[in-house]
């Protein structure tokens, strides 16, 4: 990728204004780095989206185990779901700010909807995929219902829900950066973007969006890390 995009620049395929050199951009990643200046931002867009995302695990993964464990709440809610789930996270932004203002909140608030949509499915259909032998073992072993779910329904599942936190993870810095796209945000990585672009701060633009991929990056391996430690049996 580094080699293509120093052979468009040596070939001046695009405008320079537009796509400056590689050496020309890790110099300005660089001084928004040493000097402190995006620290603050990178601070905001970090905290955000942990805040948004712990808030969509801790509604979604009750949600969808016991959609996926009791057939009747599952039909009561099925058609709630998948009608939200269709609607971009981002067209109901607006609506958010209505609520919400345009602090925080809005933005919280709208990655807790994207997210806890992406944990209530893949916790479902981690309760669903759960393997009948096992329960049927525990049930002759005179396990009790609460006993079965706890520790066989439920140990089954967490893999597909930790799929489930790990996409909605990375789903949340995105809707973050963009929602901090608009108007109203005064830090954030998006916020960064943004008044770079509109002020043809080329080299600071695409030094943003490296930090917001570096962001994003760093999130995820820290995640499965985790991961790791808590599903151990899996072999992963």
């Amino acid at each position: 990728t580094l080699l293509v995009w120093y052979l468009l620049f040596w070939c001046q395929v695009v405008n320079p204004l537009f796509l400056p050199s590689p050496h020309t951009v890790f110099q300005e990643l660089s001084r928004l780095l040493f000097t402190g200046m995006v620290w603050a931002d990178i601070g905001s867009t970090f905290l955000r989206t942990v805040v948004g995302f712990l808030v969509a695990a801790i509604v979604g993964i009750p949600i969808g185990l016991f959609m996926g464990h009791y057939k009747k709440i599952y039909s009561a809610f099925e058609l709630m779901v998948d009608f939200f789930r269709s609607l971009p996270a981002l067209a109901i932004f607006p609506l958010l700010m209505f609520f919400f203002g345009i602090g925080d909140a809005a933005k919280i608030a709208t990655t807790v909807f994207s997210c806890s949509l992406v944990v209530i499915v893949n916790s479902i259909y981690g309760v669903t995929n759960s393997k009948k032998t096992r329960q049927v073992v525990a049930f002759l072993m005179e396990a009790t219902p609460r006993e079965i779910f706890w520790k066989v329904i439920l140990m089954d599942a967490l893999p597909q829900v930790f799929i489930g936190l790990r996409t909605s993870l990375s789903l949340a810095l995105v809707v973050v950066v963009v929602t901090e796209m608009f108007i109203g945000t005064s830090s954030g990585i998006g916020h960064r973007l943004t008044e770079a672009q509109l002020t043809y701060r080329v080299p600071e633009m695409y030094s943003s969006l490296i930090i917001a991929g570096l962001l994003g990056y760093g999130l995820n391996k820290g995640f499965i890390a985790l991961e790791k430690r808590i599903i151990h049996w899996t072999g992963k």
